[in-house]
């Protein structure tokens, strides 16, 4: 089942209080960016980012989902509505990301 547009939308008013959020559809689901940096996505209508240490610290009961068939777990969100936790989740997280890799030269 791919995710709505409408649940896009809802996820990025949410995450309105952080500068420099982006993101890429892909197969139906969308991929999130947070300062350049991969920090999860939309799959099936649900926020899930990547089970960094500070992520899991941060969640209070941490619950490990599968984004697609044969992908790894991944860490659901589910306070979404509230702004200010999605803000302190994505900053907690951010420094424990992995840089963007350098493209390829043709």
């Amino acid at each position: 089942m791919a995710s709505s547009k409408d649940y896009l939308q809802f996820a990025l008013e949410q995450l309105s209080e952080l500068n420099e959020i982006s993101y890429r559809a892909m197969m139906g689901e969308f991929i999130l960016y947070y300062r350049g940096k991969i920090i999860g996505g939309i799959y099936d209508d649900r926020l899930l980012v990547k089970p960094v240490k500070s992520a899991v610290e941060y969640v209070k009961n941490p619950t490990y989902e599968l984004p697609y068939e044969g992908a790894k777990e991944m860490l659901l969100v589910d306070d979404v509505d509230n702004k200010k936790y999605l803000a302190g989740l994505f900053n907690a997280m951010y420094d424990e990301l992995p840089a963007p890799k350098a493209k390829k030269k043709k």
